[in-house]
């Protein structure tokens, strides 16, 4: 995403030259407007993950339950069948003391009566038993099933960002070694370009190796309509001594991704909307400024490319 608009950045400062008050101010809103939207997007992971681990502890409790609930009425099924026997027995007896004695009869009456009683009160708790059991089953194979669908759409989506990092692994493969590295972390991918391939010091036009990098990115970015770009251009903490338009390292580092937006931005298959520049200036070091090749590292353009969440926030939403 980071390389994206730092790519849509330099093609914007490609086609200008220089970038005006209004759009400027039109880019830092469009980048706060971003960055509240990565940080929706961080919030909205973090609860589809709090999502996924609260169904799975429901899951873990309605499966507790039912096993409980399957040996319960286990249990009443052997407790009825132990009745049914002492029944059977007590009625055998019945019938011969029925013969001898009225008194024995009374009380094989009495003792059957409590019995019977006490079978229709099993059958009861067991025909209740059951139904709560169906119940209980019906709802654990609802949530498996919501589980399931959960997992397979978060499965899809890393599948999906995973595919578009080595696909823009391969088109950039020409560039390796010469200060460009692809991640993956956090659902997103990282495209990362040290200035060393992009500008020279104290400018924001892209050279010809540079061009060719963020069009072969472009071309892999096409292929991929829904994913929103972010670009955000880096300096070192050294204060920018040129002259002219450019005011300081925030305004060098925006006036850096505007023109990556730019060369992105001439690729017509690239949605516009889905493309934004930022400068970050040189507030975000990756490396320590304290030496030569950790300011390298820190000049930079990344681009953060992140995927859309609507399906599974659909499906958080119906649970």
């Amino acid at each position: 995403m980071i390389k994206k608009i730092s790519l849509i950045a330099l093609v914007l400062t490609l086609a200008t030259s220089c970038v005006s008050s209004k759009v400027y101010k039109e880019l830092e809103g469009k980048y706060s407007r971003l960055k509240k939207e990565n940080k929706s997007l961080a919030d909205e992971n973090e609860d589809l993950l709090s999502a996924k681990t609260s169904l799975e502890n429901q899951l873990a409790r309605l499966q507790k339950e039912y096993d409980e609930t399957l040996a319960r009425r286990n249990q009443l099924e052997s407790d009825l069948a132990a009745l049914n026997t002492k029944h059977d027995n007590l009625k055998n007896s019945y019938d011969a003391l029925e013969k001898n004695s009225s008194a024995a009869i009374a009380k094989n009456a009495k003792e059957n009566r409590e019995l019977l009683a006490k079978l229709e009160a099993k059958e009861e708790a067991l025909a209740a038993e059951n139904e709560r059991l169906e119940k209980l089953k019906k709802d654990l194979a609802d949530r498996s099933k919501r589980v399931e669908e959960l997992e397979a759409l978060i499965a899809a989506k890393d599948k999906a960002m995973t595919d578009l990092k080595d696909a823009i692994s391969r088109a950039l493969t020409d560039f390796e070694g010469k200060g460009l590295t692809v991640e993956q972390r956090d659902g997103k991918v990282y495209v990362s370009m040290e200035n060393k391939l992009l500008f020279k010091s104290g400018s924001w036009a892209v050279g010809t190796e540079g061009k060719k990098a963020v069009q072969q990115l472009g071309t892999v970015l096409a292929d991929n309509p829904e994913i929103a770009v972010l670009i955000e251009g880096h300096t070192d903490n050294v204060p920018y001594s040129g002259s002219g338009q450019v005011k300081g390292n925030w305004d060098l580092s925006t006036k850096r991704a505007t023109a990556i937006v730019q060369i992105l931005s001439q690729n017509n298959s690239i949605k516009p909307e889905n493309l934004t520049a930022a400068g970050r200036g040189e507030h975000v070091p990756v490396a320590s400024n304290d030496n030569a090749e950790g300011k390298a590292k820190n000049r930079r353009i990344e681009v953060i490319l992140t995927p859309k969440l609507d399906e599974i926030s659909k499906l958080l939403n119906e649970i």
